[in-house]
């Protein structure tokens, strides 16, 4: 792993100046054999409509040699942040390395993301981007499609500090295409300011309580939302029947004609929640561990049936310009103290071992957080949306967009 100065470490602990509040979406690093998504072998990339295959990416467009820069696109506020609004370990990596990195924050929502580069990745055109950060449902799907290229690990020697558990996911067995950037869980947040003091612990509550009447919102990820309403119906998720899925749309769809629904979100509750606008919504783990540092007060629930588990995952895009670079950036955020200052800073699961012991001796709040490092006992009512086939994923989709945008 790359070694660095003590005096720097420091300097990136008094840069971060405040934590993130705003993203969507990410197996546990002892969980990860609860992962699952659909996924076959990828193909090469075919230029639309020519009817043959495309030149070898990685021959025929990997100018690192040449260019020392690399492109990375990102969820918002997925990254420590300074105290001039820049990014210290991004900076310290192009110190470190001469790499210029280019960080977009441009990776709002995996579908919407998806729908801007797959003319391009159809096409076998680059996609101005060297690499980027999909939940691992979607890197299953851009393995599918033969739209991702595998990692080559001569240039990720910090590829031995993932977690083994993370090592044979299900939608890519050796992680081939992919490794993991953070992950989390997806549960219930409340504003006790907003409920009368109430607690809310489940989906029935959450989607039934006529006190929480038109100040509920859900997620727009489908696995998200529907996959805790399967969860309180007693359904696993890595079993779910295209029937259970339909039944679960049809619990959603009442409440929302009921009223009791404000509203479908992606980055956006987290302030309607701190406020009190929404009284209770459905969240992600660390959204809510960063929230709290401003308003203790605020709650937040994994219920007892269980809960959804997901990871976002970095990836190589076809046609990248700068893959060496791309993987130098992977392999410079294992080193476990690189990532023990994202960690620190986004509060979400890191995939990275040896985290955890540094974080012990620095922030022991955030070592022993359940919702950072959870237990045995809280991983087991962890749950992932099972594979999907095409068809599938196609029916589930539509079904849930109808009640989204109905």
């Amino acid at each position: 792993m790359p070694e660095r100065p003590d005096p720097l470490l420091t300097s990136f602990a008094r840069a971060a100046i405040s934590r993130r509040s705003a993203l969507a979406g990410i197996a546990g690093v002892a969980a990860a054999g609860l992962l699952s998504a659909c996924g076959s072998p990828g193909r090469n990339a075919t230029a639309s409509g020519s009817g043959s295959a495309s030149p070898t990416p990685r021959e025929a467009t990997d100018l690192s040699d040449t260019e020392k820069v690399v492109n990375w696109s990102n969820w918002p506020e997925y990254i420590d942040i300074g105290a001039k609004g820049n990014h210290p370990s991004i900076d310290a990596f192009t110190k470190q390395s001469g790499i210029t990195v280019n960080y977009n924050e441009d990776y709002n929502d995996n579908d919407e993301f998806f729908a801007k580069v797959r003319p391009l990745l159809e096409a076998g055109q680059d996609t101005g981007r060297d690499t980027w950060v999909s939940t691992d449902w979607m890197v299953a799907r851009l393995i599918r499609l033969g739209y991702v290229l595998p990692l080559n690990k001569d240039n990720i020697p910090n590829f031995a500090n993932l977690e083994p558990t993370l090592s044979n996911v299900e939608f890519d067995p050796g992680r081939t295409y992919s490794l993991p950037w953070q992950s989390g869980f997806t549960g219930i947040a409340y504003n006790p300011k907003a409920t009368d003091g109430k607690q809310v612990t489940s989906m029935d509550q959450l989607l039934h309580d006529t006190s929480l009447k038109g100040k509920v919102t859900l997620l727009t990820e489908m696995r998200d939302t529907v996959g805790l309403v399967l969860l309180e119906q007693g359904v696993s998720l890595d079993s779910v029947t295209a029937d259970q899925f339909s039944a679960a749309i049809e619990v959603i769809q009442q409440a929302k004609d009921a009223g009791q629904i404000k509203g479908f979100t992606g980055n956006e509750y987290t302030k309607p929640l701190a406020s009190g606008d929404t009284a209770a919504c459905v969240a992600w783990t660390g959204d809510v561990v960063q929230l709290r540092a401003d308003n203790p007060s605020l709650g937040y629930t994994l219920p007892e049936k269980g809960f959804p588990m997901f990871s976002d995952n970095f990836v190589i895009p076809a046609m990248a310009q700068h893959k060496t670079n791309a993987e130098k950036l992977i392999n410079y955020y294992y080193d476990p103290t690189v990532m023990a200052l994202v960690t620190e800073y986004v509060n979400y699961i890191s995939p990275v071992a040896g985290v955890k012991d540094i974080l012990v001796k620095k922030d022991p709040d955030t070592a022993n957080n359940q919702l950072i490092f959870p237990n045995e006992e809280t991983l087991a009512r962890a749950q992932v949306f099972r594979s999907l086939s095409s068809e599938e994923e196609t029916s589930f989709n539509r079904q849930f967009q109808s009640v989204v945008t109905g």
